[in-house]
């Protein structure tokens, strides 16, 4: 049996760092073949001068070329043209993450809501381990701001709740996330033993925004790839991955480190699923295979109402006629009711949730 490619899995460059400036490269893409964006541009700090620690030794801060624009004017400019590159790039249900400070991040918010963009949340990432504000002029800055929007309002973005409620031991996960940053054998060194990138992402950030976000075999691009945090967590996760980066220096240290990494086995790479991705089961599939009757009676999970079984598939209760969605929220006179787990059958003399008889098909599904 011949697989048929798609045509933009051919031509992308699949787990690759590619050498030039971002707009260029993002430009020579196909259009619509990338499931998701991490960005961490250029936060355009405007530092002047030197910042010493009160010993005197010299702060390793944001002082490259690259992070240094002419005006604010400049660096609207140049975010608007990215911004637009990377739109063209993304499938029609895909979404785009992009961190920064308040230096820069709500200027990429503006730009993103005028691009066409549709944010879905804004996440800060409160750092456990923040640098110190030396000077003591201003509060120390302990966090950064990650902004998740889909490519427009109507997209069907992935979202893998289930999983991410998982990995926060069962609570639902909230968009403030306590990370510590870079330090110690995460923080990567250059061959004279310094920071290989002053603003290296931890991978716990990333392992958290693409287990979320993606799935395996998804396409994710990085245009600001520095060091390769979304490569070498991409790898892992079994994502596949584009980096983007200019500086020969980066791309050598990322090549390193990607190298290194070992991709976890397909196992390790399920994920709890969202109810919502599971298999559709409609109500009267039950009927149609007699595994429920019409006439049959359903009893409310509460014990205060039953209801007939019709041949169809709906429910009769009184005067009230529909789904099992409808009749239950009507009887209830609520706005809504999930009828799969508001009604139950008897077996054997027990109350038994109808849902369970859902999860049997699932099952067979799988």
């Amino acid at each position: 049996m011949t697989i048929k490619t798609k045509p933009e899995a051919r031509a992308l460059p699949l787990n690759q760092i590619l050498s030039g400036d971002c707009i260029k490269v993002m430009n020579s893409l196909p259009e619509g073949s990338i499931d998701l964006i991490f960005a961490d541009p250029p936060y355009n700090l405007q530092l002047k001068g030197d910042l010493h620690r009160p010993d005197n030794s010299k702060v390793d801060a944001v002082d490259d070329a690259w992070d240094q624009f002419a005006s604010f004017d400049a660096y609207d400019k140049f975010t608007t043209a990215w911004l637009a590159a990377a739109r063209r790039l993304l499938k029609p249900n895909g979404a785009i993450w992009v961190i920064g400070s308040y230096h820069n991040i709500f200027r990429v918010g503006a730009a993103l809501q005028n691009q066409g963009f549709w944010i879905l949340n804004d996440v800060i990432w409160r750092k456990s381990n923040p640098m110190p504000n030396f000077r003591g002029a201003r509060l120390t800055n302990a966090h950064e701001t990650l902004i998740w929007a889909s490519k427009n309002e109507a997209s069907k973005f992935t979202f893998n709740y289930e999983a991410l409620k998982a990995l926060n031991e069962g609570i639902q996960m909230r968009s403030d996330w306590v990370l510590p940053i870079c330090n110690g054998h995460e923080r990567l060194k250059n061959e004279a033993g310094e920071k290989a990138h002053p603003t290296q992402k931890p991978e716990s950030l990333l392992h958290r925004a693409l287990l979320g976000t993606t799935n395996p075999g998804d396409v994710v691009l990085d245009p600001f790839f520095g060091t390769g945090t979304t490569g070498a967590v991409a790898k892992m996760l079994g994502r596949e991955f584009i980096g983007i980066e200019r500086e020969a220096a980066y791309r050598k240290v990322a090549k390193k480190r990607i190298d290194r990494v070992r991709k976890f086995d397909k196992e390790a790479l399920q994920v709890s699923i969202s109810k919502r991705a599971e298999p559709r089961v409609p109500f009267g599939q039950l009927v149609e295979r007699g595994m429920l009757r019409p006439g049959e009676e359903l009893i409310s999970i509460n014990g205060r109402h039953r209801a007939k079984i019709r041949a169809d598939g709906t429910l009769i209760a009184h005067d009230q006629r529909g789904s099992i969605h409808q009749v239950g929220a009507a009887l209830e006179g609520a706005p809504s009711c999930n009828g799969w787990t508001y009604w139950s059958f008897k077996q054997d003399g027990k109350q038994v949730p109808i849902d369970l008889l859902r999860q049997q098909i699932r099952a067979e599904m799988s």
